[in-house]
């Protein structure tokens, strides 16, 4: 199985395997599914054990994420038997994520590790972008983002999504980012963005409080 315990992260060699992993994909209704993703996900849960369990973060991520004291065991059981819920997309990064608070948050690092990580190699080749449908000429240049300011990048995101799109739809693919990014999903986004970048302090963000799924 694919798992963590206590920093030991486990991965699922089958998953290796293409032919294996979209048909598991297909079957869980999933829109991404990777190697690389799984060990963004599992990497998430050990740093919420580094950065979130006993420390400033741990109230401001219950108000945000959910109670992560409900039982994991009957989260797990209720989200196999049940499903997401129907509105899921407004408030969670993936249908998974919606299983118990500790997923929430490992799907939401595993997304910030993608953004950011494809925003790098996009400013490694200088990639200038225009904004679609504006006529004025107004760019976003990914050799300028600043990786520091969460407005700078999710900005930066945006764009290069959609032109990555647009290209896979040129040569008759499927999106390569089959992802909606909802106020919510970019509120849990820029949480992740300011306990990475300010490990020790409380991070400075506005939390509305959400029901446990």
């Amino acid at each position: 199985m694919t798992g963590h315990d206590e920093g030991i992260i486990t991965l699922n060699i089958a998953e290796a395997d293409a032919a294996y992993r979209e048909n598991t994909r297909e079957r869980l209704g999933e829109a991404y599914r990777t190697v690389l993703g799984h060990l963004r996900h599992e990497i998430g849960h050990y740093y919420w054990d580094r950065l979130i369990r006993d420390g400033a973060s741990l109230e401001p991520f219950r108000a945000l994420f959910g109670d992560e004291q409900q039982s994991y065991d009957e989260s797990l059981k209720r989200h196999y038997d049940q499903g997401p819920p129907a509105n899921w997309a407004e408030s969670f990064i993936s249908a998974y994520a919606t299983m118990h608070p500790w997923e929430d948050w490992a799907e939401t690092w595993a997304h910030y590790l993608h953004m950011v990580d494809t925003l790098e190699t996009a400013k490694s080749h200088g990639l200038t972008l225009r904004m679609l449908g504006t006529n004025s000429g107004v760019k976003v240049a990914t050799d300028a983002l600043a990786f520091r300011d969460f407005e700078s990048l999710s900005a930066g995101w945006h764009v290069v999504t959609i032109a990555l799109n647009n290209l896979n739809r040129s040569m008759g693919l499927k999106d390569g980012y089959p992802f909606v990014l909802s106020p919510l999903v970019l509120q849990k986004l820029r949480f992740v963005h300011d306990v990475i970048q300010h490990p020790r302090a409380r991070p400075a963000v506005a939390v509305t409080p959400i029901s446990a799924p």
